[in-house]
């Protein structure tokens, strides 16, 4: 099967980038830009809220190793999806929770596993993840890439990555990759 891509938005990027590029059967991960109205977005005028775009972070995935239910799965459990337009301390339309799809099965796969969160009423508050088609994705710029394996001693990353890191490496350690 050929590799496919998924586009997510949870939050801050360098948070789900240290996680997917941990799973087994992600090939890539590039921290970005999406959903928003302009062209060229660049890291100040997507934090000041003047683009629309969200930080997101484009996978590409080997579907036979992992499949894209058991991204958003994993996707689902390192952010919380019930806040509006934030995450933790990070406030503002860029942080918001947005699946992007890449075609109508990926739409389908991403409708039918909020479908059954919901009926699970696992947060005690509505989930506000947004399904929506991908736009144009615009890469971050270099310095945001493999944030957190290049800054690991920052305060962010010890307070606010590697808890969500923590946490994934509980819940899904049968999806690490093996060659950490």
């Amino acid at each position: 099967m050929d590799k496919q891509i998924a586009t997510l938005g949870g939050g801050c990027f360098w948070c789900l980038e240290a996680v997917f590029e941990q799973v087994s059967g992600v090939e890539h991960v590039v921290s970005g830009y999406s959903g928003g109205h302009t062209d060229r977005p660049d890291y100040q005028t997507v934090c000041g809220g003047r683009t629309g775009h969200a930080e997101v972070v484009q996978l590409t995935f080997d579907p036979a190793r992992c499949s894209y239910r058991e991204l958003l799965e994993i996707f689902f459990a390192i952010h919380d999806p019930t806040t509006l337009n934030q995450q933790g301390n990070d406030i503002g339309t860029q942080y918001r929770s947005v699946i992007f799809y890449h075609g109508p099965e990926q739409k389908r796969i991403a409708n039918e596993l909020l479908a059954e969160l919901v009926s699970q009423k696992i947060w005690p508050s509505p989930i506000v993840t947004e399904v929506l088609p991908a736009p144009r994705f615009f890469p971050a710029e270099d310095y945001h890439h493999q944030y957190f394996r290049n800054h690991p001693e920052q305060a962010y990353c010890q307070l606010v990555i590697n808890p969500k890191l923590a946490k994934f490496r509980r819940t899904f350690q049968q999806r690490l990759k093996t060659d950490r």
